[in-house]
């Protein structure tokens, strides 16, 4: 299973509002289906509360899922609820771009708390 204690935080540079956005381009996870492996982009775009995640710490999380037979849906979903859980930030959102199978490729994005209208604006 994924593993959420692997997660470590510090605290936040600012009380102001910010968004920090990360990158994974090395996901990894298993198809429950086919057990073949499947690849994959993560992208954590949060607006940080009372602290950041510490990226090594996120780097093993993601890691975590590497032998686990799991959807693509429920690897963004899990992910999205450890962090929301264990960060409680403004505003979280999980962008995972799966490489392509059979001539289809997903995006998967959840989101946890709503955007803040400066930023829905771009």
């Amino acid at each position: 299973m994924p593993k959420p204690d692997l997660l470590e935080f510090f605290d936040s540079p600012s009380d102001d509002a910010f968004v920090i956005e990360h990158i994974s381009e090395e996901f990894t996870s298993v198809c429950p289906k086919t057990g073949h492996p499947d690849f994959g982009n993560v992208t954590l775009r949060y607006a940080p509360a009372a602290v950041c995640v510490e990226l090594k710490s996120l780097k093993m999380y993601y890691q975590s899922f590497r032998n686990e037979g799991i959807f693509y849906e429920a690897v963004t979903n899990t992910i999205r609820d450890h962090l929301a859980a264990s960060m409680s930030p403004r505003w979280l959102q999980i962008i995972t771009d799966w490489k392509g199978r059979g001539g289809i490729k997903s995006r998967i994005i959840a989101q946890y708390g709503e955007v803040p209208a400066a930023w829905a604006r771009g």
